[in-house]
């Protein structure tokens, strides 16, 4: 048998391939493949290592830092040089609401969704904060998701936040450690197995 992915020798007993971490399950009539809340055999679902709260925090803290520098260099820097935000008072930003600081935001925003919805649905399956720590992100029978998968996830991350953060806590309490927006894109945050 070989993995799907990436094409590699596997044995006849393997759920995931080591090398990639892609699913694979058992290829004997009538079993199903899958290893998410809707169609997960048990055997599949005993080797899928679900991401908890505080691991997927900590990839989005360093995603967030990752970004903010990024902002920093494409967006804020190249505003100031132009003369777009005085040099001498470059807080104003914080302390006036005005149309440039909404266009600013509306960048962050649409800079931000880029980042987690093209990272996400890369062949990566993950944005750099949780490849750091092995995490994968997956539908529910634990294959890659679209462009556009990712973007409803990330999108989703909205409402999450718009119930006081309660969708990110979600992660913390369900079976399949979903959060909100990934339970709306029907995904999953799963930690890469390790490669023997």
């Amino acid at each position: 048998m070989t993995c799907p992915r990436c094409g590699q020798a596997l044995t006849d007993e393997a759920r995931v391939c080591a090398s990639c971490g892609e699913p694979v399950g058992d290829s004997s009539p009538g079993s199903e493949p899958g290893i998410g809340p809707e169609v997960a055999p048990a055997a599949a679902r005993r080797s899928v290592v679900y991401a908890g709260f505080w691991l997927r925090a900590v990839a989005y803290a360093a995603d967030s830092l990752l970004l903010g520098v990024l902002f920093t260099f494409v967006v804020i820097l190249p505003l100031v040089e132009r003369g777009a935000i005085p040099k001498d008072n470059p807080q104003v930003l914080l302390t006036e609401v005005n149309r440039q600081f909404l266009a600013i935001q509306l960048l962050a925003v649409m800079m931000s969704w880029l980042y987690f919805a093209s990272f996400e649905s890369s062949r990566w399956q993950a944005t750099p904060g949780k490849r750091l720590l092995g995490l994968v992100v997956t539908d529910t029978k634990g294959h890659r998701i679209s462009f556009a998968r990712a973007s409803g996830r990330y999108f989703g991350k909205l409402l999450s936040e718009a119930l006081f953060f309660i969708g990110f806590f979600m992660a913390g309490i369900t079976p399949h450690k979903q959060a909100l927006h990934d339970m709306i894109a029907s995904c999953l945050v799963l930690r890469r197995p390790k490669q023997s």
